[in-house]
């Protein structure tokens, strides 16, 4: 079942109206420190939950093989940087914006990432992709 929520208050689209949410599972149907594929919206992303219960959703597609398999990834950090490694060429995404930290030739491709709730261990992501950029 797939229910929106909306919420004013919360993150950075309170200014715009607020930020749209729609419920995809429950914290516990996540296992830590590995992927799950959602489908939000009509689009498909890869969820995470690590060793401390944060989670982060990317875009399920790999922009390097081509295929829809990051929730396939294999969890693991960079120091202090949560991160995913494609199942398919082993490229290394910060799990917290999408920033690829292995590229392939000279440009990088990073990974839509997408706003995360966890309300009452209920799993709310957000449809609207988050802008690119640092973590703050």
């Amino acid at each position: 079942m797939t229910i929106e929520l909306t919420s004013p208050a919360l993150g950075a689209g309170a200014a715009s109206g607020g930020t749209r949410w729609v419920e995809v599972c429950s914290l516990t149907d996540l296992p830590r420190e590995r992927g799950a594929a959602a489908l939000v919206e009509g689009v498909q992303v890869a969820l995470f939950r690590t060793h401390d219960d944060r989670v982060f959703a990317l875009q399920q597609h790999d922009p390097y093989s081509g295929a829809h398999v990051l929730s396939r990834g294999i969890v693991g950090s960079r120091g202090d940087t949560p991160t995913v490694a494609s199942p398919m060429y082993k490229q290394v995404f910060d799990l917290r914006t999408g920033a690829c930290l292995d590229p392939v030739g000279k440009e990088p491709v990073d990974l839509l990432s997408y706003p995360v709730e966890v309300r009452d261990g209920v799993v709310l992501v957000s449809p609207r992709p988050a802008p690119l950029g640092p973590v703050t």
